[in-house]
C-alpha cells in the first residue's frame, strides 16, 4: 500500500517533515519513505490511499494506563489519591469479574486506537481481571501491547494500615510473580510479536523488599522489563523516609534500577534521585493530567531533561483522567511546565511528540522497530485530518498535532502494516457492541461494590 499527499513527521535521526510526502507498506514494514511524486513513480502499480489535508506521525506510545479502570471512568472525581483509592476505585475493582477485565480492555484499546495510540504500557492488572482476557483484547483488536501483570504481597498503600486494599484485590506474593512468569511464557512475543508481558509491580510499600530482590533477580535472567509507580504523592516520601532512604537510593537497593524499568510519576524526588536515575538508565512515564487532578504535584520534567533521562507519556487510568487520548496528554505536557516555570521556552512541543513517539518506544525497548517513520520500521502510524474548521490555519505541522489537534482527529491508524482505523472509525472491533457491553457492565459494578448512590451528580437530578 502506498499512502500519499500527507504532511510526514518522521521523528527519524534527522527529524525530517516531508511536504507532500508518502509512505510505501509491505507486509507490516515500512519500505520506502519520501516525496509523493518520487514514490508513485517507483511503484505505479501500487494500491493509494490518498491523504491530502492530512499529518502522519509515528503511532503514539502510552507508557502508563490502566486498562481495566476505563470500566469506571468518573468514578471518583475531586478526590486526592489515597482516598481515590481506598474509598473508590479498590472498592470497585476489587468486585471485577473477568469478563468484566475483558470488556474494559476493550473499551480502552478502542479509545485508544480510535485516538491514535498503536502500542501501550498496561501498569499492573490484577489476577481477577483476567490476564487472558487482557491479551485476547490485544490480539483481536490489532494494537501493540506491553502488559504488566500485578507483583504484590502488602496489602496497604505505604505500608499505612488506614490504607488497607480491598479485599478483593490482594494477592499473594509468590501468586503474583510465579503468575507473572506464567503469562510470560504463555503469551510474550504472541500475536505476531505485538505482545509483551512485563513486571506490573505494586508502589513501595506495596512489595516487600524480598520479593522485590526476586523479582528484579526473575527481570535480569530472563529478561522481563519492570514497570512501577514511583514518588507519586508526599505519603510515597515518607514511606522512603520511614525507611532511611529517598525514592532513588531505595529503588536501587531492591535492584529495580535499570534500562529495563519504566517508573511512573515520579513526582517526588530530590536532585540526588535525579543522578541516580540518569547513571542507570531507567526511563520515567510521565503522567500530567493524572498527576495534576489528584494534586499529586508535578514531575520535575526540564530536570530530568537537561540529566539525560529518557521521558515518556501516559495517561494513567480513566478515573483520574478520564480519557486516554494522548494528544491531549501532549498539549498538557507542553503547557504546564510553562507555567510552573514561568518559562514559555519549557518542553516545546517537539520535546512533547518525542516523548508520545521515539521516547515512549525506546523505554518500552522498542525503538528499534517502532517510534518513527524510516525505512525498515514496522508501519505503525497515525494520519491526522487538518482540513477541519477548528484545525485551521497551521504552519507548522507539530504545533498543530500537539497544541490543536485531539484524537478526534484522527482519520486512519495503521499498526503492523494493517489498517486498524479508517475514516476514524474502528475496524477491528465492534464500537457499538463495546459501548452496549462497557455500560451495563459498569452499572453493575457500581451495584456490587455498594456505591450507586454515591457516584452520581453532585447537582440535584431531576
Amino acid at each position: 500500500m502506498l499512502y500519499t499527499h500527507a504532511t510526514i513527521i518522521t521523528v527519524d535521526k534527522s527529524r525530517r517533515i516531508i511536504d507532500d510526502g508518502a509512505i510505501q507498506v509491505e507486509y507490516n514494514r515500512i519500505t520506502d519513505i519520501g516525496k509523493t511524486e518520487t514514490l508513485k513513480g517507483k511503484y505505479p502499480d501500487e494500491e493509494e490511499c490518498d491523504l491530502t489535508g492530512r499529518i502522519i506521525v509515528p503511532g503514539l506510545v502510552s507508557t502508563h494506563i490502566h486498562t481495566a479502570q476505563t470500566l469506571i471512568r468518573g468514578a471518583a472525581d475531586d478526590l486526592e489519591l489515597v482516598s481515590w483509592l481506598c474509598e473508590r476505585i479498590w472498592v470497585l475493582q476489587g468486585n471485577f469479574t473477568p469478563e468484566d477485565g475483558y470488556a474494559a480492555a476493550r473499551l480502552s484499546i478502542g479509545e485508544m486506537l480510535k485516538s491514535g495510540t498503536t502500542c501501550f504500557l498496561e501498569s499492573m492488572f490484577a489476577d481477577r481481571y483476567g490476564f487472558d482476557g487482557l491479551c485476547r483484547a490485544v490480539e483481536e483488536s490489532g494494537i501493540r501491547g506491553c502488559l504488566g501483570k500485578i507483583v504484590m504481597d502488602v496489602a496497604k498503600y505505604a505500608k499505612d494500615d488506614g490504607w488497607a486494599m480491598h479485599p478483593g484485590l490482594v494477592e499473594e506474593g509468590q501468586n503474583s510473580l510465579l503468575g507473572t512468569v506464567k503469562m510470560w511464557e504463555k503469551w510474550n512475543g504472541k500475536a505476531n510479536d505485538r505482545i509483551r508481558v512485563w513486571f506490573g509491580a505494586r508502589t513501595p510499600g506495596g512489595v516487600s523488599d524480598e520479593l522485590y530482590r526476586e523479582m528484579t533477580a526473575i527481570s535480569r535472567k530472563s529478561s522481563i522489563p519492570i514497570t512501577m509507580h514511583c514518588a507519586e504523592v508526599q505519603a510515597d516520601r515518607d514511606f522512603f523516609a520511614s525507611v532511611s532512604h529517598t525514592p532513588m537510593s531505595y529503588c536501587e537497593s531492591v535492584g529495580l534500577l535499570s534500562p529495563s524499568t519504566v517508573l511512573v510519576h515520579m513526582v517526588h524526588l530530590d536532585n540526588s534521585d535525579i543522578r541516580t536515575l540518569s547513571s542507570t538508565g531507567t526511563h520515567v512515564a510521565h503522567c500530567p493530567t493524572s498527576n495534576a487532578k489528584l494534586a499529586s504535584g508535578i514531575c520535575r520534567v526540564p530536570e530530568l531533561q537537561k540529566a539525560g533521562i529518557n521521558i515518556g507519556l501516559g495517561t494513567d487510568g480513566a478515573p483520574c483522567n478520564n480519557t486516554c487520548d494522548l494528544f491531549q496528554e501532549m498539549k498538557l505536557a507542553a503547557i504546564i511546565h510553562k507555567s510552573i516555570s514561568h518559562d514559555p521556552t519549557a518542553v516545546p512541543a517537539e520535546s512533547v511528540l518525542e516523548m508520545a513517539t521515539i521516547n515512549g518506544a525506546k523505554a518500552l525497548g522498542l525503538d528499534d522497530s517502532i517510534g518513527s517513520l524510516e525505512v525498515g520500521k514496522k508501519a505503525d502510524f497515525v494520519a491526522i485530518d487538518l482540513r477541519a474548521i477548528h484545525l485551521q490555519p497551521w504552519f507548522s505541522a507539530v504545533s498543530a498535532v500537539v497544541y490543536t489537534a485531539t484524537g478526534r482527529d484522527v482519520d486512519i491508524v495503521v499498526i503492523d502494516g494493517k489498517m486498524v482505523v479508517k475514516g476514524g472509525q474502528l475496524l477491528t472491533l465492534n464500537e457499538a457492541d463495546i459501548v452496549t457491553e462497557a455500560k451495563w457492565r459498569s452499572n453493575n459494578i457500581l451495584q456490587r461494590a455498594g456505591l450507586r448512590e454515591k457516584i452520581k451528580d453532585r447537582w440535584p437530578t431531576v
